[in-house]
C-alpha cells in the first residue's frame, strides 16, 4: 500500500500560509510548518520509525528549499528520507531527487561535480537561498517600520532609522505640491519648479510624486503595504486628501484641460453632436478686449454642422442652473451616515493602538516572543494604515453646506477664474448644450447624482 505524506513550509514574514489542499493529489498526511522546521523533524522521525506497513511511499513538497536554510541541511535531510525509501517530489521544481542528494556531497568541494546540469542545479538552489535570506533581512526591516533598500526619495535623506528632510531639496517637493494645490495642474506645477528652480522632471514624474505616500510621511513597500507616520511629512493630511481629490476630479476630464485657464474647459459636450467642445478666443482689430466662444471639437453631423456659443452666456446659464438644480440634486443623494462612519472607523484605529501599546507588556511577561511580537505589531501598523486612509477618502460631511454656498450667484461672480474651476469641477460631470434651433438650454450632469432612465 502507498501511502502519501506532504509537507508545506512558509515563513511568515514573507507569505501567508498555502492552503493543505494544493497538491491535486490524495494525500493521507500533511504536515505543515509556519516560520519553524518542528514538523519536518516530526515527519523525518516518522519517516524512521514506521513499521513497513505505515511508511510514506512519496513525500510532496513544493520547492527543495522548504526542507531546509542551507545546501547542506537540504542535501542531508533528502539523503535521510531517500535511505528511508521515500521518493521526493517537489511540484513546483523538475530536479529528480538523485540530484538533489549529490548536493550535499559537492557543496564543500563544487570543482568535484559530477556533471554540468549538477553545477547549474547547486549555483540554483544557492541563489535561491541567498534570495530568500535578503527577502527575509527586508522583511525584518519592514517589521521595524525602516526605509526600503535603495536610494532616499528627492526631498530626504536616509537617517540611521528613519528617512530624514533634506533641506536643500524638500522646497522644490513643497513648491510642486502648492502650486498643484491651488491650480489642480500637474503639467504647471512640473514647469513652475523648472522655472524657479531649475528642477526638470516629466509629468510622469511628477504624478509619482503626488501619489508617493513618503510626501505624506508614510512607508510603503514592494508588497504594497503601507505604514503611516513614520517620519516627517512635507505635506500635511489635509493636503493629501484634497490632492487625491483633484486627482481623482482630473481623471475624469479629457487631457490637458485639467489647468487650463477657463472654468469651463473639458466640461461642455454639445448634446445634438456629443462632441465636446473647445474654448476659442477671438479678438478684434484695433479695439481691445477678447470674445471667447464655446465649439464643438469634431461635429460629425453631415449638414446643419453645430455653431460656436458665446462663452459667457454659458457660463451664466450654467450658473442659474446650478441654482436651481444642485439643492434638489443634493438632497437626492443617499449619503451614508458619514460622522457615524467616521466614528466607526475612529475607534477601530483607537482598538488597534491599545493593542499596539500592550504588546511590549506581553513581551516582557513571557506571553509573546519578541518576534511574534514584531510580527503583530508590522500587521496591527498596516491595519491601522489602511483605516487612516480609508478615513481621509470619505467625502465631506458639510455636502449640504458647501451646496447651499454655491447656489448664490454672488458666490461665483466674487470668485477667480482658477477658483471657480475648482468648484464647478467639484460638483459637476458635464455641462451639456441642447439645441432648438438657434435657442439652446443648459442641462446639467453632477458627479454624485445619476439621472433616473
Amino acid at each position: 500500500m502507498s501511502l502519501i505524506a506532504a509537507y508545506l513550509y512558509s515563513d511568515p514574514l514573507l507569505e501567508s500560509a498555502p492552503d493543505p489542499g494544493i497538491w491535486g493529489w490524495e494525500v493521507d498526511r500533511i504536515y505543515q510548518d509556519l516560520g519553524s522546521r518542528q514538523q519536518l523533524e516530526k515527519l523525518l522521525k516518522d519517516c524512521q520509525g514506521n513499521s513497513p506497513e505505515e511508511k510514506f511511499t512519496y513525500l510532496l513538497l513544493r520547492h527543495w528549499s522548504d526542507l531546509g536554510d542551507s545546501l547542506q541541511e537540504i542535501g542531508d535531510r533528502l539523503k535521510l528520507l531517500t535511505d528511508q525509501g521515500v521518493q521526493v517530489v517537489a511540484i513546483e521544481q523538475t530536479y529528480q531527487t538523485s540530484q538533489i542528494s549529490q548536493t550535499s556531497q559537492i557543496s564543500s568541494n563544487p570543482t568535484n561535480h559530477q556533471s554540468t546540469d549538477l553545477l547549474h542545479l547547486l549555483q540554483e538552489i544557492q541563489a535561491s537561498q541567498q534570495s530568500r535570506r535578503l527577502k527575509q533581512g527586508h522583511a525584518q526591516n519592514r517589521l521595524q517600520a525602516l526605509p526600503p533598500p535603495g536610494k532616499a526619495p528627492y526631498g530626504y535623506r536616509r537617517g540611521q532609522d528613519r528617512y530624514l528632510i533634506d533641506r536643500s531639496t524638500a522646497p522644490v517637493i513643497k513648491e510642486f505640491f502648492e502650486y498643484f494645490l491651488l491650480y489642480g495642474s500637474l503639467r504647471g506645477a512640473v514647469r513652475q519648479i523648472q522655472k524657479k528652480y531649475g528642477k526638470k522632471i516629466s509629468a510622469t514624474t511628477g504624478q509619482r510624486w503626488l501619489n508617493n505616500p513618503v510626501y505624506r510621511g508614510h512607508l510603503a513597500y514592494n508588497t504594497g503595504e503601507v505604514i503611516t507616520n513614520t517620519h516627517a511629512p512635507l505635506i500635511n493630511p489635509e493636503e493629501a486628501a484634497q490632492i487625491d481629490r483633484l486627482l481623482r476630479r482630473n481623471s475624469r476630464l479629457p487631457p490637458r484641460t485639467a489647468s487650463a485657464p477657463r472654468s469651463l474647459a473639458g466640461l461642455v459636450i454639445c448634446g445634438e453632436c456629443r462632441s465636446t467642445m473647445t474654448i476659442t478666443r477671438v479678438t478684434k482689430s484695433r479695439k481691445k478686449g477678447e470674445y471667447l466662444y464655446l465649439r464643438p471639437r469634431s461635429c460629425g453631423r453631415a449638414e446643419g454642422k453645430c455653431g460656436a456659443i458665446a462663452y459667457d452666456a454659458v457660463f451664466r446659464s450654467t450658473v442659474a442652473k446650478i441654482a436651481k438644480d444642485l439643492p434638489q440634486a443634493v438632497a437626492g443623494v443617499n449619503l451614508p451616515n458619514l460622522e457615524a462612519l467616521k466614528e466607526q472607523i475612529t475607534k477601530q484605529i483607537d482598538r488597534n493602538q491599545e493593542i499596539l501599546a500592550q504588546l511590549p507588556a506581553l513581551v516582557t511577561q513571557g506571553i509573546l516572543d519578541q518576534e511574534t511580537s514584531n510580527l503583530r505589531a508590522y500587521k496591527l501598523r498596516t491595519a491601522i494604515s489602511q483605516l487612516e486612509l480609508k478615513l481621509a477618502q470619505l467625502p465631506p460631511g458639510n455636502l449640504v453646506a458647501i451646496a447651499q454656498n454655491v447656489t448664490l450667484p454672488q458666490f461665483w461672480l466674487d470668485l477667480s477664474e482658477t477658483e471657480r474651476r475648482f468648484y464647478l469641477r467639484e460638483f459637476i460631470q458635464k455641462v451639456v448644450i441642447n439645441r432648438q434651433g438657434e435657442k439652446w438650454s443648459i442641462e446639467l450632469e453632477f458627479i454624485f447624482y445619476t439621472k433616473p432612465d
